[in-house]
């Protein structure tokens, strides 16, 4: 007889995650266009405009699926651990 295993998920963690890998595919498709992906994120995040970051790779939507607080949020926790 198999057992059922109840996995738990910390919602924060699965964010992380998420915001992780909209992060790494936003810079790869800002690097392929020639930008500096640190400057567009940075002038992204500090103005709100969007049109810093090129629609390649869907990339303007991808980095507009999420709050630009919780970017902020795992900028700073990756950066101070």
């Amino acid at each position: 007889m198999e057992s059922e295993t109840t996995h738990l998920y910390d919602l924060k963690e699965l964010d992380m995650a998420l915001t992780e890998n909209i992060l790494k595919e936003v810079i790869s498709a800002l690097e392929e266009k020639g930008y500096h992906a640190m400057k567009q994120i940075t002038g992204y995040l500090m103005s709100g405009d969007p049109g810093y970051i090129s629609s390649y790779k869907n990339a303007r939507r991808k980095i507009c699926s999420i709050d630009r607080s919780q970017i902020i949020e795992f900028l700073l926790k990756r950066g101070l651990e």
